[in-house]
């Protein structure tokens, strides 16, 4: 009775073995299998913080991070990246493109965010030159000029008076004083002076408009419409035809635009009427072979519309 027991004690204990056996093996060549199928991964080099518009890249502020591919027009070299300014502000983790940064020995800080062939032109502001402070990093103006025309500077006075007119439109704000990282919030900020991104054409019209009177125009970023004005002059504020305009708000919200009053043509006099003609008398006079006629205005009938005579044989 012990030997059977013990006999089939140990059959158990070798079965259990090969079983463990078996599954181990299978367990094994499962884990091989996907060990051989994991996706190959490409290092990318991202940014350990968040890099302000201006910031100087050193090695610093580089990590690498596994990606599946690398991004499209991502950088993949250090020494392309390393000692390049930022002009466009990146966020931690992200990758780096050259749109994001100065070209290669531009450096950094405010002039490095110039974009290649525009300028930076300093226009001096106060409160309501600048907007109100709304003239931030990032805005869109337009840039009006009030002033006299040298012509009629030169005759002694103008009978239009000052003549404002937009000089510029859609023009950008690279900074506002010193700050040119573009506030998410567009707090308002009252600063002397505002830099607009402009072309050197754009930049000589500015610099003659700095000695007149200059006006900066907030606009919606997203409106890049351009607008063709006239212009506006004094007297036209007071003088010529006046027109009347009206602004509606209807219950949407949609504003309408009154139309201009026009004077009604003057209503010519009534034309006065044509007197009738006096009664004539025709007399003729023979004399020989002359015959001649006259015409005398009978003083004693009453004036009646004149008629054709009939011609005597």
């Amino acid at each position: 009775m012990t030997k059977r027991l013990i006999g089939v004690l140990a059959f158990a204990l070798a079965v259990s073995a090969g079983a463990a056996f078996v599954l181990y093996q299978l367990m094994s060549s499962r884990m091989t299998v996907g060990a051989s199928t994991r996706p190959v991964t490409v290092k990318v080099w991202v940014a350990s913080k968040d890099l302000e518009t201006g910031a100087l890249i050193t090695e610093r502020e580089l990590r690498t991070q596994e990606y599946l591919s690398v991004p499209s027009g991502a950088l993949t070299k250090k020494e392309d990246i390393v000692k390049r300014g930022v002009i466009a502000p990146i966020h931690e983790d992200s990758p780096f493109y050259e749109t994001s940064l100065a070209p290669k020995g531009a450096g950094a800080g405010f002039a490095a965010t110039i974009p290649k062939g525009l300028r930076a032109f300093a226009v001096h502001v106060n409160e309501v030159v600048g907007v109100a402070g709304f003239a931030v990093a990032g805005m869109r103006v337009d840039v009006l000029v009030s002033g006299t025309p040298p012509a009629a500077q030169s005759e002694g006075g103008s009978a239009m008076g000052t003549v404002t007119r937009t000089l510029l439109q859609d023009i950008q704000v690279l900074s506002a004083g010193q700050n040119y990282q573009k506030d998410a919030e567009g707090k308002p900020v009252i600063v002397q002076v505002v830099n607009l991104l402009v072309t050197p054409e754009q930049a000589e019209l500015l610099t003659l408009a700095a000695q007149q009177t200059i006006q900066l125009v907030l606009r919606n970023p997203a409106d890049r419409e351009l607008v063709h004005t006239p212009g506006a002059a004094t007297a036209n504020l007071f003088g010529g035809k006046l027109r009347a305009a009206r602004l509606d708000v209807d219950g949407n919200g949609e504003a309408a635009t009154g139309k201009t009053a026009v004077p009604a043509p003057p209503v010519a006099p009534p034309a006065a009427p044509v007197p009738p003609k006096p009664r004539t008398v025709t007399v003729e006079v023979f004399s020989g072979t002359t015959r001649t006629q006259s015409t005398f205005i009978d003083p004693g009938a009453a004036a009646v519309p004149a008629r054709r005579d009939e011609a005597r044989p």
